[in-house]
C-alpha cells in the first residue's frame, strides 16, 4: 500500500492484489505497463508467480519488478531467473520507484 501512494504521486495508477495467485489473474485480465511483484506473498510467491506470467504469450515484454525485503547476496539472482526485469529492496524509497520508472519509460 506503501508503494501505491508513491506510485499515485508519481501520476500513475496501481492496484494491488493480495496474493500471488491473484496477481496471476490480474495480469492475465488486465493490461499492464508494469509489475511490482512482492516475492513474499500468500498462495503462490512472486517467483512462482512471475513464472506462471512468463508464460502468458500476450505480456512477454512485461517488465516485473521484484519489491522483497530478503536483501541478501544472491536474491537478486533468484528474481532474474524466475523471470523478473528488476528488483528492489524493502522498505520501499520514492527514489528506488522514480528509478524503475523511469528505466521502464513509464515517467
Amino acid at each position: 500500500m506503501v508503494a501505491k501512494g508513491m506510485l499515485q504521486r508519481l501520476g500513475l495508477r496501481a492496484d494491488v492484489v493480495g496474493n500471488g495467485l491473484e496477481a496471476v489473474r490480474a495480469v492475465r485480465n488486465l493490461p499492464y505497463d508494469l509489475v511490482f511483484m512482492d516475492v513474499q506473498m500468500p498462495e503462490m510467491d512472486g517467483l512462482e508467480a512471475t513464472k506462471q506470467i512468463r508464460h502468458f504469450k500476450d505480456v512477454d515484454d512485461l517488465p516485473i519488478v521484484a519489491m522483497t525485503a530478503h536483501a541478501m547476496e544472491g536474491d537478486e539472482q533468484v528474481c532474474l531467473r524466475a523471470g523478473m526485469n528488476d528488483y528492489v529492496s524493502k522498505p520501499i524509497s520514492m527514489d528506488s520507484l522514480k528509478r524503475v520508472v523511469k528505466v521502464f519509460g513509464l515517467g
